[in-house]
């Protein structure tokens, strides 16, 4: 259409000067005016996407026009016989196959152009803001809806731009018809009326659609909005809550500290203030952001079933860890025995976990006489309470153990004399450790039924093979045993050498020779010598 405006002009242009020359000067300067005005129009539309494509579906729908002309021309021809018929078949039958190529590379413009700015793109679906998280995908949401809204409008826009221009055309033909007639020009005005009105009519339908789809947006956009207020104002009654647990937390640690002495005691108090802080929390979290409660504790009751039976280990650890924390049995900084595979291992407590207690080990009477090694950290399972025998040599109050020495000494030894001697420097190592022990069990009978509290250090007396053995049973540090038995042991048998009367026994043995039929070796007298 454009093509034929433009040539259209020149044509009007150079009659103008051909048949009228008497033409006033002042006409002339105004034709040339027009003239220039309706190029600088036709330079702007060369590259509008809509008029191009609108000259190509007119192209497209003329083809096809042609084609069933052709076609039925062809059928028509195909029924004859005679040389001329074949010949006018043979060229119509080149034209249809070149109607057909120009019209498939034409296809993409089989429909209406306006189709694309008639029909707004697709609305994605709306996000669900059920929780603070979807705030930030609904802010980007809205963004988007509202920049294909402001695409939607620029593509109508473009369209009224084209229909103001093609207009005023075909206001500058007009007048350029009044000023100097032409034949045949009323008539191609009415054409590029029609044209203008196609295009008029389009844009009619895209107000009318954008107007719709502005409303659909708008409500959309309102929505959201809401939505997402909704979440903004729960996120913050939400935050205003675990604030407020938090701050209740952080007041029974205060008091926790306050008034628990006990730094091991005071470990465990503020795990356990941890560990219900963290589950308030997180149930909070649940029942705000899930709809239907009942399904879930429902859903959730056979899933915790169906794990319970597949992690028995794991939840059995998580009951074992509220027995060791709410009964008191085990504290951080207790010196445990725990045996496993026929090994036992004593360290102390230095964590407790929610699946394990962690131990390190330490040179102890275990380590010395068993393991020989040392210095380890050992996790233990928490379920290990309900299936194994757990020692603890510092339960409560208690920090002291017994341990006990035994002495050998030959039967023609002054047991008496040994006895008394072990005795005198067991009490006077022992001592100190004997005070803290009798105060410890006091303090312990007010938890449990402690009838015999009798702590002072004991001494015994057995009949061995070999000679008599006096055992000696003392009071000691449960972190120091070894230190203690090391400096007992060695002062005893420096009391014990001094003395002529007391001689420590070694395993022996005795054989009588004086009736053997051997003959014994020069310098051995049967009578005297007696093998040990």
């Amino acid at each position: 259409m454009i093509k034929f405006l433009l040539s259209f002009i020149l044509l009007v242009t150079t009659t103008l000067f051909a048949q009228d020359s008497n033409t006033s000067k002042e006409d002339f300067v105004k034709i040339e005016m027009i003239n220039q005005h309706i190029d600088d129009i036709r330079n702007s539309l060369k590259s509008n996407i809509w008029l191009i494509g609108y000259q190509n579906h007119t192209t497209y729908k003329n083809l096809i026009t042609e084609l069933e002309v052709v076609d039925r021309q062809v059928k028509k021809l195909s029924r004859k016989r005679d040389k001329k018929s074949k010949d006018n078949l043979k060229e119509l039958l080149e034209e249809q196959d070149r109607l057909e190529k120009q019209i498939e590379l034409l296809m993409e413009y089989k429909n209406s152009p306006f189709l694309k700015i008639i029909k707004p793109d697709e609305i994605d679906e709306k996000p669900d803001v059920s929780n603070p998280f979807m705030i930030l995908p609904a802010y980007s949401y809205i963004k988007k809806i509202e920049q294909d809204r402001e695409n939607y409008k620029e593509k109508i826009n473009s369209l009224k731009n084209l229909i103001t221009k093609l207009k005023e055309a075909e206001s500058l033909l007009k007048e350029l018809y009044e000023l100097q007639p032409i034949p045949s020009v009323e008539e191609r005005l009415l054409i590029t009326s029609k044209d203008i009105l196609a295009f008029n009519g389009a844009y009619k339908l895209a107000m009318t659609t954008y107007e719709v789809y502005s409303k659909k947006v708008d409500r959309i956009l309102v929505e959201i909005k809401n939505d997402i207020k909704e979440q903004m104002k729960r996120a913050l009654n939400i935050g205003i809550f675990i604030v407020i647990i938090i701050i209740i937390s952080l007041m029974f640690k205060f008091i926790s500290k306050k008034y628990i002495k006990d730094n091991e005691r005071f470990y465990m108090a503020n795990k356990a203030i941890n560990f219900i802080n963290f589950t308030l929390i997180v149930i909070v979290l649940l029942f705000a952001y899930i709809e239907n409660v009942s399904y879930f504790v429902t859903i959730l009751g056979f899933a915790s079933a169906g794990m319970a039976i597949a992690m028995k280990d794991w939840f059995m650890s998580i009951l074992g860890w509220m027995v060791i924390v709410f009964g008191g049995s085990f504290h951080v900084g207790d010196r445990i025995k725990v045996q496993k595979d026929g090994l036992p291992y004593v360290g102390d407590i230095i964590d407790i976990s929610l699946l394990r207690i962690t131990i390190l080990e330490d040179i102890t009477l275990t380590s010395y006489m068993q393991n020989r090694r040392s210095g380890r950290v050992i996790f233990i399972p928490n379920n290990y309470v309900f299936t194994t025998l757990i020692a603890n040599y510092t339960h409560g109050s208690i920090k002291t153990v017994w341990d006990g020495i035994d002495l050998t000494i030959t039967f023609d030894s002054n047991h008496k004399k040994a006895i008394k001697i072990i005795g005198d420097i067991t009490k006077k190592y022992s001592k100190g450790y004997t005070d803290i022990a009798r105060k410890s069990l006091v303090k312990l009978r007010n938890q449990y039924s402690i009838k015999h509290t009798k702590i002072e250090p004991r001494i015994y007396s057995f009949l061995e093979p070999h000679g008599l053995t006096i055992s000696t049973w003392y009071m000691t540090n449960s972190y120091a045993a070894l230190t203690l038995r090391s400096s007992i042991s060695a002062d005893i048998v420096d009391a014990i050498n001094k003395e002529d009367d007391i001689q420590v026994a070694y395993p022996t043995q005795t054989i009588d020779v004086r009736h053997t039929q051997r003959k014994l070796p020069e310098g051995i007298d049967v009578n005297k010598d007696i093998l040990h």
